[in-house]
C-alpha cells in the first residue's frame, strides 16, 4: 500500500497521446484568423527533453512583439490540456506556449515532483522565450501542480507580468494527511505519520526532492506579481481552503474566483472570461487591424476596384442590372442584360451611374403626394396604400432579381458584414402581405392622416420639406443597401456561383 501512495505522488498515470490528434493542427483557423502550431524540443538542466508547442498567428506584422502565456498542466496532464487556453488567448493577440513537464506526457524523465523540479523546466522555457524577439512580456497560467509550479517560479522571477493559479495546494504534507481522511483509510493517526515519513525518504531517494519543502504558503508573501486565483467549491482532492490560505498570504495584487465543480471538472465560461480580461490588462497585447475593418476598408475603397482576369464580368453586369431596375428609367431587365455584353463603360462607372440615379434630385419624384398647386393632397388611405405597395414591390423585385436563383449563397454573403440586411429580409418574408402593407402605411403616411383630422398648424412648405426629406432618405438607404450587397458579392464571388434568374 505504501508503494501505491509513493506512486500516487511521484508517478501518477502518464498521459500518452498523439500530437497530430490531440493538439491543434499545425495550421488552423480560430475566430476568423489563421494560426500555426510550432513544435519544438528543449533540454532542461537535468538533460531531459521537454516536448513543447508554441501557438502563434500565421502572420505577425513586422517589428511587432506579442506577449506570451505559458500554460502549466497538472500532475497527470500534458500540453493537450492547453487547447482551451488557446481559444481564450489567441483572439486577444496573446500567443500560447505549452509543454510537457519532465516525467509527464512525451517528455523525458521518470518522475514528477509536484512543482519542485518543474519550476526548473519552466525556467528553461522562460529563458527560451526571452531570446525570442517576437515575444514581449510573459504570463503564467497553471492548474493544480502547474499552479504550484507557477507560484514557485514567480517568487524567483518578478519580471513575470501575471499569474493565473487554478487549484493550487498550500502544503504537500498537509495535503497528504487530508487525503487519508478523504479516502477513509482506516489506520491509526500515528501509523499514518510513520507511513508518511517512510514515504518521504523513498521519494527523496527516487525523485530527488523533499516533500516537506513544498510549503507553498511561505512563498506567497515574497511574490508581488499580479495574480488571479481560482478554485472549484466542491473540490475534494485539493480543498478550497488551500487557495484561501495562499490568497490571504499573497503580497501582490490579487483576486479570487470560486465556481461550481470539482478538481477535474470543466471551468465555467465566466471564469475563462475573467482570465482573458486579466491577461489582457497585465500583458497589454497590441491591436491588429481586424478582419472586419479590412473588409470595411475594401467596402469604402471600391472605387479603385479593377476588373481583372479572374473577375466574372457577366456576374458584375448582372448585379448592376439589378441596380438599374431601381432607377426611375428602369427598363426590361432581360433587354438590359443583353446590352451589357457590348458595354463600353467600366463596371465601376456603371455602378456609379446607377447609384446616383437612385437619389431623389427633383420634386417630380414626389408628385404623387402634391396637387397641381404643389400642396399636400387630401389623398385617401387606399390611394396612398396602393402607391406605397407598388413602390415596395418594385424595390423587392430589384433586390431579388439577381439572387432568387441562389438564396443560400446570398445568405452567406450577407453574413460577412450585412447582418442587419439579412435579418430584415428574413423577418419580412415571415410577415403576411396585408400586415406588411399596413405597417408601411403607418410608417410613411402618418402626416396624411393628420391632415384630415385637424387643420395645418405648420406651414405647408415645412411639411413638404419634411416629407420630401423622408422619402429621399428612404431611396438613399435602398441604394446604399444594394451597393453594399454588391460589394459583399464581389468579396465572395470566387466561392458563390450565381445563375440568371428565371
Amino acid at each position: 500500500m505504501i508503494e501505491q501512495f509513493v506512486n500516487f505522488v511521484i508517478r501518477p498515470p502518464r498521459a500518452e497521446y498523439n500530437p497530430d490528434q490531440y493538439l491543434w493542427e499545425p495550421e488552423f483557423t480560430l475566430a476568423g484568423r489563421k494560426y500555426r502550431r510550432i513544435d519544438l524540443e528543449l533540454t532542461n538542466g537535468r538533460d531531459q527533453a521537454l516536448k513543447c508547442s508554441h501557438y502563434v498567428p500565421a502572420v505577425i506584422p513586422e517589428n511587432t512583439a506579442l506577449p506570451c502565456v505559458i500554460y502549466c498542466h497538472g500532475n497527470s496532464g500534458c500540453r493537450a490540456d492547453a487547447n482551451e487556453a488557446a481559444v481564450i488567448l489567441l483572439p486577444s493577440n496573446i500567443t500560447l506556449f505549452t509543454l510537457d513537464f519532465a516525467g509527464s506526457g512525451l517528455s523525458g524523465g521518470e518522475y514528477v515532483s509536484l512543482g519542485w523540479h518543474e519550476k526548473q523546466d519552466l525556467k528553461c522555457v522562460v529563458s527560451f522565450l526571452r531570446n525570442n524577439k517576437e515575444v514581449s512580456c510573459i504570463g503564467l497560467w497553471g492548474r493544480s501542480m502547474g499552479a504550484v509550479t507557477s507560484l514557485l517560479y514567480g517568487a524567483e522571477d518578478p519580471s513575470i507580468a501575471g499569474l493565473v493559479l487554478d487549484s493550487a495546494f498550500s502544503n504537500l504534507y498537509d495535503l497528504m494527511m487530508e487525503l487519508v481522511d478523504v479516502y477513509k483509510i482506516r489506520v491509526p493517526k500515528f501509523t499514518v505519520k510513520m507511513a508518511v515519513q517512510y514515504m518521504r525518504r523513498v521519494i527523496q531517494r527516487r525523485a530527488k526532492f523533499d516533500i516537506m519543502d513544498l510549503d507553498v504558503v511561505q512563498f506567497a508573501p515574497k511574490t508581488f506579481i499580479p495574480a488571479l486565483f481560482g478554485h472549484a467549491s466542491n473540490d475534494m482532492f485539493i480543498q478550497p481552503h488551500h487557495t484561501d490560505r495562499i490568497h490571504q498570504a499573497y503580497a501582490g495584487d490579487k483576486n479570487l474566483i470560486k465556481f461550481d465543480g470539482d478538481h477535474n471538472s470543466p471551468r465555467p465560461q465566466f471564469y475563462y472570461d475573467s482570465v482573458s480580461i486579466f491577461f489582457y490588462n497585465v500583458l497589454h497585447p497590441p491591436q491588429f487591424p481586424s478582419v472586419c475593418s479590412n473588409k470595411l476598408d475594401e467596402y469604402y475603397n471600391l472605387g479603385a476596384f479593377k476588373v481583372g482576369a479572374g473577375t466574372n464580368e457577366s456576374l458584375l453586369y448582372e448585379i448592376i442590372n439589378g441596380l438599374r431596375a431601381a432607377g426611375p428609367d428602369a427598363g426590361s431587365s432581360s433587354a438590359a442584360a443583353a446590352n451589357f455584353t457590348n458595354a463600353t463603360k467600366s463596371v465601376v462607372e456603371l455602378l456609379t451611374e446607377r447609384v446616383n440615379q437612385l437619389s431623389i434630385k427633383t420634386d417630380n419624384d414626389l408628385d404623387f403626394l402634391l396637387d397641381e398647386n404643389h400642396n399636400l393632397t387630401e389623398m385617401d388611405t387606399d390611394t396612398a396604400e396602393s402607391h406605397l405597395e407598388d413602390k415596395s414591390n418594385r424595390q423587392n423585385e430589384e433586390c431579388c432579381s439577381y439572387t432568387s436563383s441562389n438564396r443560400e449563397s446570398w445568405g452567406r454573403c450577407s453574413s460577412l458584414g450585412a447582418a442587419s440586411d439579412g435579418s430584415s429580409l428574413g423577418e419580412r418574408s415571415e410577415i403576411p402581405s396585408h400586415k406588411h402593407k399596413s405597417m408601411t402605411l403607418r410608417a410613411l403616411a402618418t402626416p396624411l392622416r393628420r391632415i384630415r383630422r385637424k387643420s395645418l398648424a405648420i406651414p405647408k412648405e415645412r411639411k413638404n420639406r419634411s416629407l420630401w426629406k423622408r422619402l429621399k432618405q428612404e431611396r438613399q438607404e435602398m441604394g446604399e443597401s444594394l451597393t453594399q450587397r454588391f460589394r459583399l458579392c464581389l468579396q465572395g464571388q470566387a466561392q458563390h456561383k450565381r445563375t440568371k434568374s428565371s
